[in-house]
């Protein structure tokens, strides 16, 4: 494995930006090439782009095209969490309270938007979503603002949370037919979570499904009563996925509350940690899945669903995957919810088995002690928010993992206690890339680290799978064998999920370390 020699391609910083103008929403349908135009660049979640100028034969050419460090204008800098968008040779991306547009062949800046924060909880931001002519971003104090594309001039700013209790915004908004859908966070205290539609026209809200039911509702039998419910938690902080086909919104929901403490609401708490499926017009419920009954330690379901079409015992399927951060990995027919197989994507050690669904059957004595209790994963998970890949040349589903040890105490130990109520102590961790196989949950190959790495994966069909190690280097390794062949140290840890796109028949593959954007080039030889 080669370490790149940096330098800057100079050729490519006269180029001007060609062909501005709005997104074609036909792109939203269509693999990934010469745009990226959401979150996840399509809606399937599987960030797999089928582009391979770039490849595991020449991947040591690689070249670096630019760099674009991040200056705030109010004294406010932070980490890029962001995905970057691609639309029609611009590149799109934030940090809380800010928006770019530069140049996706040199970075130059062409435009940028600063919102005036009343507040709220700056942890990140996680991108735009594009419409048209339009462009959509979340803000810590609780608006969906919406921007001209081509001017980055403000159109219109709608409320989507209450800031007064304790909400946030970081999730970026994923755009489908004619609706915004939006998440929003919450300070893991006492209020219950949302996901939103709006129109892209007004900001106007559409429809609003509940993660935690209404006494009398689906689910309310799995809570104690409707105070527990009226306080309980399950936000909707990252990205959906969506199948256009069956019109169906696929989401992980996040934890319950009080977080640790869970004696004051005994029972399963849906709909929070699972999995569930929305009608894209409507929001009702289709299905769900729930991947942590009754969780106790903190791990937020929200990691990405997956969507593709394979095969199980020689027959075709519709299929969800997921990389919980529980450290289960659960495929589903995406059609009904229905579970195909449920398994460990590293050791742990808090459930006993799995139940007639396929969900995880939490063991008593993990649950958080006065005197401690020793559990696995920890509170930040065997996964986390990163988005994972799934390349459907290998069949393989592609995931920054850790395998670490927590002690879990209880602070409250009250029949109605407030807050957290308890908390951890890690004791162990180490991280890996793990490459699974879908068909079985069987890990084909293991990739150590060094340390823990917390960076999103693109894999593409220069059979290559990139992502970020705990060490600030950017790595590609080969996708079907998992060896590494090429790394550059970025000062920083690679902080968002990678992208790649072409233009001008070059392909560029563009990753955040810290506070800045590193774009890569394969040049014509």
């Amino acid at each position: 494995m080669k370490p790149i020699k940096l330098w800057i391609a100079f050729t490519l910083l006269t180029t001007t930006v060609l062909g501005q103008g709005p997104l074609n929403p036909a792109k939203l349908l269509q693999p990934a090439t010469d745009t990226w135009p959401t979150y996840n660049g399509d809606y399937s979640g599987r960030r797999y782009s089928p582009l391979s100028k770039i490849n595991a034969s020449n991947i040591n050419s690689l070249n670096l095209a630019w760099v674009h460090r991040v200056v705030s204008t109010n004294n406010f800098s932070g980490t890029i969490k962001a995905t970057p968008l691609i639309v029609n040779g611009v590149m799109y991306f934030t940090l809380p309270d800010h928006v770019w547009a530069v140049d996706a062949r040199t970075g130059r800046e062409i435009w940028r938007y600063v919102w005036k924060s009343k507040g709220g909880i700056h942890i990140g931001n996680r991108g735009v979503g594009i419409f048209g002519d339009w462009l959509y971003f979340e803000t810590p104090d609780c608006n969906l603002v919406a921007l001209n594309l081509n001017d980055g001039k403000e159109r219109w700013h709608q409320q989507i949370c209450d800031l007064d209790r304790m909400y946030f915004a970081t999730a970026a908004p994923i755009i489908v037919k004619n609706h915004i859908i939006t998440g929003i966070s919450g300070d893991d205290l006492d209020v219950p979570g949302y996901l939103q539609a709006r129109s892209p026209e007004t900001g106007e809200l559409q429809w609003q499904w509940n993660v935690v039911p209404k006494p009398g509702e689906p689910g309310s039998e799995t809570w104690p009563n409707a105070e527990a419910m009226a306080h309980g938690g399950g936000m909707t902080w990252v990205p959906s996925t969506y199948d256009p086909e069956l019109n169906l919104l696929y989401l992980g929901t996040g934890n319950p509350q009080p977080v640790i403490a869970g004696k004051g609401r005994k029972g399963d708490n849906l709909y929070t940690e699972s999995i569930v499926a929305l009608d894209a017009d409507t929001g009702k419920l289709a299905w769900h899945f729930q991947s942590s009954p009754h969780d106790t330690h903190d791990w937020d379901a929200v990691q990405t669903p997956v969507l593709f079409d394979g095969e199980i015992n020689g027959q075709k399927q519709k299929l969800l995957a997921q990389a919980a951060r529980n450290g289960w990995f659960f495929v589903l027919d995406r059609t009904n919810g229905k579970n195909i197989s449920s398994t460990e994507f590293v050791k742990t050690n808090w459930a006993v088995g799995v139940d007639e669904k396929g969900q995880p059957i939490p063991n008593p004595a993990k649950e958080p002690q006065l005197d401690g209790a020793l559990v696995s994963p920890n509170q930040a998970g065997a996964a986390n928010w990163h988005p994972p890949s799934y390349n459907p040349d290998t069949g393989l589903f592609y995931v920054n993992a850790a395998r670490a040890f927590s002690v879990y105490y209880i602070m409250d130990d009250d029949e109605k206690p407030e807050g957290w109520g308890g908390n951890d102590r890690t004791v162990f961790s180490e991280g890996m890339l793990q490459a699974i196989d879908y068909k079985t949950g069987k890990i084909r190959w293991s990739h150590k680290w060094e340390g823990t790495a917390r960076s999103g994966v693109l894999s593409t069909a220069g059979n290559l799978v990139f992502t970020g190690d705990p060490s600030n280097n950017f790595v590609a390794l080969n996708a079907r064998t998992g060896e590494p062949l090429w790394h550059v140290n970025l000062g920083a840890a690679v902080s968002n999920g990678p992208i790649t796109y072409e233009l001008d028949d070059m392909q560029y593959l563009v990753v955040a370390a810290g506070d800045t954007l590193y774009a890569f080039v394969m040049l014509n030889k």
